[in-house]
């Protein structure tokens, strides 16, 4: 119980962002003819803001289930990367079909906090992330129901916030890594090709989004490769032993 208590302190700040941004999801989903039980029923089932962000615009252009399928594997491939890596910090405890419970509920922000520690129960989970799950919800509930009632320039104002929160996320890194910013610029040049550009602005939203983050991430990872410093480390032990 008393892991259970800290996770759920550890999840309070994570709660009150999701509860603003998923605010602005129900609000845009509103927007585009979902009802609000619609947004309800995406946010409980995926938790995953850029994902679902991404799909009602999608959903908005009928047949486009194979741009779907690609722009979520894009964007949501990483939480995979991130279960594995969490997956080697997990006491002996949690396994089994805890491991497929708590792996839904695997975001940025609640794997930044569990991978801080040393060892993560299955009651630390648990708690972690009870009430980002709940304001994640609420919110997307919220602003579903309000998006019915606010007038329509409140709700373009308030539909800019997702753009805050995606600035919000890659600023910070932009300003610890030089090479983060070019990719950022590469990204978006591509990006602003496919809406510009006469032929391949008609390629969907879906498959857009997928080549420009693709093709960016493949630019930095060959000319700006991050090196392994445990190799690093590793690399004059093993020139000493050679030479003996």
């Amino acid at each position: 119980m008393k892991n259970y208590i800290r996770g759920l302190r550890a999840g309070i700040p994570i709660a009150l962002g999701y509860l603003s941004v998923s605010f602005t999801f129900g609000i845009i989903a509103v927007k585009n003819g979902f009802t609000w039980w619609e947004a309800l029923i995406i946010s409980m089932t995926c938790v995953t803001s850029a994902g679902q962000f991404s799909g009602i615009n999608t959903m908005m252009i009928p047949g486009q289930y194979f741009d779907m399928i690609i722009s979520q594997l894009t964007i949501n491939v990483r939480y995979s990367f991130m279960s594995i890596s969490l997956s080697q910090k997990v006491n002996e405890r949690f396994r089994g079909i805890w491991r497929w419970l708590f792996g839904f509920m695997i975001t940025d922000e609640i794997f930044a906090v569990a991978v801080s520690e040393k060892s993560v129960s299955r009651s630390f989970m648990a708690g972690l992330i009870s009430l980002p799950y709940v304001g994640w919800a609420l919110g997307t509930l919220f602003g579903a129901i309000l998006g019915n009632v606010l007038p329509p320039s409140v709700m373009s104002a308030l539909g800019l916030a997702i753009y805050g929160m995606f600035v919000a996320i890659v600023v910070p890194d932009m300003k610890k890594v030089r090479p983060v910013i070019i990719i950022v610029i590469i990204a978006a040049a591509i990006s602003t090709c496919f809406t510009y550009i006469p032929v391949i602005k008609e390629i969907s939203p879906g498959i857009a989004i997928s080549i420009s983050a693709v093709v960016a991430a493949v630019i930095g990872a060959v000319f700006f490769p991050v090196k392994d410093e445990n190799i690093n480390e590793a690399s004059p032990a093993v020139s000493e032993g050679g030479a003996e």
